[in-house]
């Protein structure tokens, strides 16, 4: 009696188990949480950073705007519907002022990580660019307007005179005006090529920025003394975010601020992608971050 061989079925193969580090919308959150948590975490731990921050608007607010107060009346003219004092004017100003040394301060530091720190080795990570690029700007934003409303909270005190339902209304306001200065500010970034060379970059930026704008003054009282520093006025985006916020505060709405505001944004974090491109933007020409020279 002959046996045949038995023909042993191969072993099933194991279950596949789903891969948990795929570039789903969890791992798109998962990745904006960490970057924001990071922001915040950074920004309550340095409490100097918190109060220096308040320091420059209050003291306009405080001290300027009282010596200025006879000097520089504000006549009506929207949204105001009478008469109001300088320090009243000068708030909107001053609260998206914070904002902008904000998104420059976030700037220096994306310097910084790029080059040693946590961007260095997330830029390198299998998410596209521009949502990292994304998550650092709605951290820094995300802080900016933390900071502008612990101002608005102390110029309270000093009868300011904006509504409560302001303050609401002018939450969206603040986080347009936010996202267009960390727009421009990432763009900066992607051109400092060392950090001790951003502080002068900064103070070409800034300065120009916020004086050059309706943030302290009125734009007629400008166009009274100069009709080419008021259409430089008039061409500065930093203006037009101003008067979003200032719109807002009143519970008003500035179609053409915002669009200009929008548009800034998009056409700044457009052009920082592409700067931050490996392979078509300023870091292609050298050689990526790991090949930036400190």
């Amino acid at each position: 009696m002959s046996t045949q061989p038995q023909t042993l079925a191969p072993p099933a193969r194991p279950a596949a188990v789903p891969h948990r580090g795929r570039l789903d919308a969890a791992g798109y959150l998962i990745c904006l949480g960490g970057i924001v948590r990071r922001e915040l975490l950074r920004f309550f731990n340095q409490k100097e950073r918190f109060f220096s921050a308040l320091v420059r608007p209050l003291v306009w607010l405080f001290i300027f705007a009282a010596g200025f107060r006879n000097t520089l009346g504000v006549s009506i003219e929207p949204p105001y519907q009478t008469y109001v004092l300088y320090e009243v004017y000068v708030v909107p100003g001053l609260a998206v002022m914070i904002q902008l040394f904000n998104g420059m301060q976030s700037s220096l530091s994306m310097v910084y990580d790029r080059e040693v720190g946590s961007m260095k080795v997330l830029l390198t990570s299998p998410y596209p660019r521009w949502t990292l690029l994304l998550a650092k700007l709605i951290a820094g934003v995300t802080v900016s307007v933390v900071q502008a409303y612990a101002f608005l909270a102390i110029a309270y005190f000093w009868e300011t005179d904006i509504p409560p339902v302001g303050y609401v209304a002018a939450l969206p306001a603040f986080v347009a005006a936010g996202l267009m200065l960390g727009a421009i500010g990432l763009l900066l970034s992607s051109m400092v090529r060392q950090l001790e060379n951003f502080a002068s970059v900064m103070n070409f930026v800034i300065f120009p920025m916020f004086f050059a704008s309706s943030a302290l003054y009125p734009l007629w009282r400008i166009r009274e003394s100069s009709e080419t520093l008021y259409w430089i006025c008039q061409c500065n985006p930093f203006t037009h975010a101003v008067q979003l916020v200032r719109f807002a505060l009143y519970g008003q709405f500035e179609p053409v601020a915002f669009a200009v505001v929008a548009g800034t944004t998009i056409a700044f974090f457009t052009l920082a992608v592409i700067a931050y491109d490996p392979g078509r933007g300023i870091m292609a020409r050298r050689g990526g971050p790991a090949g930036e020279t400190a």
